[in-house]
């Protein structure tokens, strides 16, 4: 915990008191940065893995992979005998974009390198691959798959018995409300069926946070400061995600002038090649302008040649 903090209306907690909400954890900064929406949410991925020590975590629609690896991350450098899942169809759909297989290649890529002894990716329909988990296993949930709110209501829905005793499930995309998206719907029922268990931070398209059955501590103290000051937390946490998102943006930036580079060389190396080309064409005509004036025929013909240049002239 981040200790020294003052935290204005949470009653209890000095200044000498351990902030609830923030930890070591908190300020780690993810090695995979790949295109994401979810970039400024990996600080409190971070915590909550460290907060909940979940012995199973599975993502429902992953895409680039960000948010599924940076728990990934978070399980190995913590030291954790934590399973991981990552379920999705890598098809796309209408508010991601559809896409071919080499983004499940680039996923697939990663996983294998850095997390394979804990890690599985399951590219199958979320309904598919339900029957896969045993009922009361799954500790952490992240839910972002399709986000009209009927998709979002079957999802949880289809998940809710696989979930453990005491688990949490995170949905994002709780704050987009224009092009269809419909998890903002759900995640104020869910609001109302655990009023004392939910938080939702609004940066980042949203994150909602929903806890269930009797937490470990560190969650009810969690859940405890967003009621009293959870406009601190969302600050907080605001703040270390615009972190994530400006290295995310830097290294984008990154990829785009090596990329810029790249097509440039190959344009300049089609350039060279096509003078190369045309250098051997230019020494073959000479070689034949060569072969043919220094023939026996282009010597005995001369005569006729100059006759026939006079003839012109006149």
């Amino acid at each position: 915990m981040v200790r020294g903090a003052s935290v204005l209306g949470l009653g209890e907690i000095t200044a000498e008191t351990p902030v609830p909400w923030l930890g070591k954890a908190s300020y780690w900064s993810p090695t995979h940065v790949v295109p994401s929406a979810w970039h400024e949410h990996a600080p409190f991925a971070f915590w909550l893995v460290d907060a909940l020590r979940p012995s199973s975590f599975v993502e429902l629609g992953s895409h680039n992979g960000f948010s599924y690896f940076a728990v990934c991350e978070a399980v190995q450098r913590l030291g954790l005998e934590t399973s991981c899942a990552a379920i999705d169809s890598w098809e796309g759909d209408e508010h991601a974009g559809f896409y071919g297989d080499d983004v499940y290649r680039s996923v697939s890529e990663i996983n294998e390198a850095s997390y394979a002894g804990f890690s599985q990716l399951i590219r199958a329909y979320f309904s598919d691959a339900v029957d896969r988990f045993e009922d009361g296993s799954i500790e952490l949930l992240h839910i972002d798959g399709r986000h009209r709110y009927e998709d979002a209501v079957e999802d949880f829905e289809t998940y809710l018995p696989k979930l453990a005793p005491t688990a949490v499930v995170v949905f994002h995309d709780t704050y987009e409300f224009e092009r269809g998206f419909g998890v903002h719907r759900l995640w104020a029922e869910l609001c109302e069926r655990y009023p004392d268990s939910t938080f939702q931070f609004e940066h980042g398209h949203g994150l909602g946070v929903l806890g269930i059955g009797e937490l470990p501590q560190p969650l009810v103290d969690f859940f405890a400061a967003g009621r009293a000051a959870g406009g601190k937390v969302r600050a907080d946490y605001a703040r270390l995600g615009a972190v994530v998102a400006s290295r995310a943006g830097q290294e984008q930036e990154r990829i785009d002038a090596l990329a810029t580079v790249e097509r440039q060389q190959e344009e300049l190396g089609a350039v060279g090649l096509h003078a190369r080309q045309l250098e051997i064409e230019l020494q073959r005509s000479r070689n034949r302008f060569d072969e043919v004036t220094g023939s026996t025929v282009w010597r005995a013909t001369a005569p006729l040649r100059r006759l026939v240049d006079r003839a012109r002239r006149r």
